[in-house]
């Protein structure tokens, strides 16, 4: 999941069965810095539970793990957005269900370098311009 808080993109990967959210900051932030995102996603998950009729006797109700991926991280204030989608994209070409705490081994760097950065924001204009093609063939 995607997530924009206070003019900073950081990607959440949530496991609602096993209660477990990953947490990928370019920024190297702890999830503690945005206290509302993590209200926001405990509630959500708790909803979750509560609809399905998950019981938390064993578990207790703030059981939610929250794990802290070390990914690579970005050098200026600015690609945020784009470490996002890089990361959404590695962790979706590996389908894995599980992210590892240092990152997936065939990803794994301390910075991404310009070359890849460049490469996520052709990927993305290259996906929008086909969803504008899609989009005006369906209202023709």
């Amino acid at each position: 999941m995607p997530n924009h808080y206070s003019g900073h993109w950081l990607l959440l990967a949530i496991n609602p069965i096993r209660e477990i959210v990953y947490y990928l900051d370019s920024l190297g932030n702890d999830w503690t810095t945005y206290p509302d995102m993590k209200v926001l996603i405990d509630t959500v998950l708790q909803a979750f539970r509560a609809q399905r009729d998950i019981q938390t006797s064993r578990r207790g109700a703030n059981s939610i793990t929250w794990i802290k991926v070390a990914c690579p991280q970005q050098r200026n204030q600015i690609d945020c957005g784009y470490f996002m989608l890089r990361f959404m994209r590695d962790t979706l070409a590996l389908g894995r269900l599980m992210i590892p705490t240092d990152y997936f081994e065939e990803f794994k760097c301390a910075f991404y370098t310009k070359d890849q950065v460049d490469e996520i924001k052709e990927e993305w204009c290259q996906f929008m311009i086909e969803l504008n093609v899609l989009f005006i063939n369906l209202c023709n």
